[in-house]
């Protein structure tokens, strides 16, 4: 099957374009990653219905950060929302106070998320943000989780059959763009 990534910034429109890729499915499971609504945070549980009110009926509910079974068992198309909510929920299970813990733990996560994106017998639109086009951030948790997202946001895209970045509103397909290599060639030296 094939994996889609649809990346870009904040309120850019990422969640509407990846629906809009799905629209034409009867069915899709809707994997959400984030924390569920709750009354201590109205404005994040806005955001969660603001979510679920755009979502056909007929499409399937998973909320969980637990991914890995859901994408590998998955019947209809997947789209995964997102991987800054996945990444920080990680991290709140091995906790924040022990980065070097979290990077362990995110490893370990990545690499089996990595594995189930490519062993999906579905097609699977993920959605993620793009973090770091601006300031670094000043606490050691704030770099992690941005530097986390970038290498992570990398590995799906190395790995995905489409890559699409929303802007201000604005489809680019960065499908046919080159990789980044790992390593710089080696340089040959002349006689």
């Amino acid at each position: 099957m094939s994996v889609t990534l649809v990346t870009g910034p904040v309120r850019s429109g990422k969640s509407r374009h990846a629906e809009q890729l799905l629209a034409d499915q009867a069915v899709v499971t809707y994997l959400a990653t984030g924390r569920r609504a709750d009354d201590g945070d109205p404005e994040w549980a806005e955001r969660v219905h603001s979510h679920r009110r755009r979502r056909p009926e007929a499409w399937g509910v998973v909320e969980t950060v637990d991914v890995e079974p859901v994408l590998r068992s998955a019947d209809a198309p997947v789209l995964l929302d997102c991987l800054g909510t996945w990444l920080t929920g990680v991290v709140d299970e091995a906790g924040w106070d022990d980065l070097d813990a979290a990077r362990a733990a995110l490893r370990e996560r990545v690499a089996g998320l990595l594995v189930a994106l490519r062993a999906a017998p579905v097609h699977v639109v993920v959605v993620t943000n793009e973090v770091g086009w601006s300031l670094v951030p000043t606490t050691a948790s704030g770099r992690l989780f941005q530097d986390e997202l970038g290498r992570l946001n990398a590995a799906v895209s190395g790995l995905a059959n489409r890559v699409h970045l929303v802007v201000a509103g604005r489809v680019l397909d960065l499908t046919a763009a080159p990789l980044v290599p790992d390593h710089l060639p080696p340089r040959t030296l002349d006689a």
